[in-house]
């Protein structure tokens, strides 16, 4: 299951029934170029052992949660654009976004986290991943 250390590793868990969380984990795996992250779904049993270990209420935080094992974990925007700095290409720009304060990000996060099944669509299952990026996933 584990292939490599972990400890300097990010783990990004994500919704993996949801379309856009889908794409949105194809895309940080194509600009993960320094090969930062690992990932697991958060209905994946590591995903709910990684969050209860965390104290994380997965009610309220169902999308995105990036966690730097012994260091923090960070949900929502925060979790999305210290995403965006890690990967290769225009996305690290993004992180010009951390200046803006916290709640109003997550308002705009919210609004999108809450519609996105309906306007990007789920899946009956989480994806499966190709061999080729099946060592990323912890699950």
């Amino acid at each position: 299951m584990m292939k490599d250390n972990l400890e300097e590793k990010q783990i990004i868990l994500f919704d993996g029934v949801c379309n856009l969380c889908n794409n949105a984990i194809q895309l940080i795996i194509k600009h993960d170029k320094k090969d930062v992250f690992r990932f697991a779904s958060l209905q994946s049993e590591i995903g709910q052992k990684l969050t209860q270990e965390r104290g994380i209420d997965t009610e309220k935080v169902d999308s995105i949660i990036l966690i730097e094992p012994g260091i923090s974990y960070d949900v929502k925007s925060t979790a999305a654009l210290k995403i965006a700095k890690k990967m290769n290409g225009f996305y690290p720009i993004l992180g010009l976004f951390l200046g803006l304060p916290e709640g109003f990000r997550n308002l705009v996060y919210d609004f999108i986290a809450k519609n996105r099944y309906k306007w990007f669509g789920k899946k009956n299952a989480c994806m499966i991943p190709t061999p080729e990026i099946q060592a990323k996933f912890l699950d």
